[in-house]
């Protein structure tokens, strides 16, 4: 295999790659340091890299193997979103505005990681707080899409997403808390899982964004991403949400067949939002129908129930929650003045509207699953648009960004309020070249289901071949 076809191989080849004795730890560590060094000028996806640390790591798990250890990553690198701790890091979560404390633990998704074997690269860019579908920083500067360097690769997952679609790293941790997994895996071509709330822990955390948030994984294929489930899957006693285990591992879902499945679509937004479907964005929805009904499943048109709460309660969380972790900043005033903006419009949310946000959660999500009732999965438009251009934001204001970016991805909360599992599910490409994608949504807890199906899409139609030209 040569080094490309390595570097674009994903981390379940590579970890079998490994244990057979095909490759080193080490040559592959060195690999994406190189890939690193030379590409990441351009991207600027990682914030910190720790070359040492990760070839001293790749020398212990060779080492490991060669005495007959055996663990399902294996010396496998991986990158971690910059909200996710690392020992001995600092979690800067895009700004400058936090102290110079490392953390003094691992989160506990990392653990578990280290413990399957893995081994952190580095950590990678995000937007100020995690905010916005774009990786843009005073701190940090601009995150670049490797399908076209003038172009976002959406937020806040952003350097997370242009590592992996670049082939610097073959997986990449994320966190999704209004679509910050599946908008940028949606614009750089991926597959990306938002999973059952809880089913991730988000410890040392009880929760994020007031429960808005979960920890996932940016993959190029089904099979990374239902490997690092079985891996990383399980509460901690921190975490407020403890989903029921599943009944068989995420990889057995993956690799099974789903049968035929009645599936909902709609390319509908919640009421409040102006949005337009962009032509080849509709194209390749309809595209995935024609698809979807070629491999036997049941379609039928059917909108959910968003109502006219919707919206608002995501704002009431989300505001409120940026609002809460900007003001816990020792040098708030280091912050950009459009994220000041937006966490003092969250500190107008008071404490009793975000009690009955969440006091209303379940009758909200009983109406929103609906369409689910008699549907097994929902097929929306992953985004509105293609990712925005760099700098297409400079200069405005927190409510005018938000108005505006929330027509580019007006499909995405809602799932985050329910908290059940959505994915994004690469849909070709534009005639601009860029990627196109569309989002599985699945009953509560569901994951089995848009793994199974993901998987049926990938096999009919492989997206992980395609590779931004300039990366090769």
């Amino acid at each position: 295999m040569d080094a490309a076809e390595l570097a674009f191989a994903g981390i379940a080849r590579q970890a079998e790659l490994i244990a057979a004795g095909e490759v080193s730890s080490r040559e592959l560590v060195e690999l994406y340091l190189a890939r690193i060094e030379r590409h990441d000028g351009r991207l600027n996806a990682f914030r910190i890299v720790f070359a040492e640390r990760a070839l001293m790591e790749a020398d212990q798990a060779d080492a490991r193997r060669g005495a007959g250890g055996e663990r399902p990553l294996l010396g496998v690198p991986i990158a971690v979103k910059d909200d996710i701790d690392i020992a001995g890091e600092v979690t800067m979560l895009g700004t400058n505005a936090h102290g110079d404390v490392p953390a003094g633990a691992d989160a506990e998704v990392v653990r578990r990681l280290r413990e399957a074997g893995a081994i952190p690269i580095g950590k990678t860019n995000v937007p100020e707080l995690c905010i916005w579908p774009f990786t843009e920083t005073p701190t940090f500067g601009a995150t670049r899409n490797p399908w076209d360097l003038q172009r976002a690769p959406g937020g806040s997952s952003g350097g997370s997403a242009a590592a992996v679609a670049a082939g610097l790293i073959g997986a990449a941790l994320g966190s999704d808390g209004a679509g910050s997994i599946r908008i940028p895996s949606a614009w750089c071509g991926l597959f990306g899982l938002k999973p059952q709330r809880g089913r991730i822990s988000m410890a040392p955390k009880p929760e994020s964004w007031h429960g808005l948030s979960v920890n996932g994984i940016l993959a190029r294929t089904v099979r990374d991403t239902a490997l690092f489930h079985d891996i990383a899957s399980g509460s901690a006693p921190v975490d407020r949400d403890r989903p029921q285990a599943p009944t068989r591992t995420f990889s057995e879902s993956a690799s099974t067949p789903p049968g035929t499945l009645r599936i909902a679509y709609s390319t509908k937004v919640p009421p409040l939002l102006i949005a337009r479907l962009e032509d080849d964005q509709r194209r390749a929805f309809e595209q995935t129908l024609e698809l979807l009904r070629s491999l036997g499943h049941e379609l039928s048109e059917q909108d959910p129930d968003y109502g006219f709460d919707t919206g608002p309660s995501v704002l009431t969380r989300m505001l409120r929650g940026a609002h809460d972790e900007a003001r816990a900043l020792p040098y708030y005033e280091r912050l950009a003045r459009r994220t000041r903006s937006f966490a003092r419009i969250g500190s107008l949310v008071p404490t009793s509207l975000l009690e009955r946000s969440r006091a209303g959660e379940a009758k909200l999500a009983a109406r929103l699953n609906r369409v689910l009732e008699r549907h097994d999965v929902l097929l929306t438009p992953a985004t509105a648009q293609p990712p925005p251009r760099i700098g297409q934001f400079d200069g405005h204001g927190a409510l005018r960004t938000l108005n505006e970016v929330i027509a580019l991805v007006p499909y995405n909360a809602p799932w985050n309020l329910t908290g059940q599992p959505a994915a994004a599910v690469p849909a070709g490409f534009g005639s601009d070249g860029l990627p196109r994608s569309v989002q599985l949504v699945a009953r509560p807890g569901d994951e089995a289901t848009l793994l199974s199906l993901a998987a049926q899409i990938e096999a009919a139609r492989p997206w992980a071949q395609d590779r931004p030209p300039a990366f090769v």
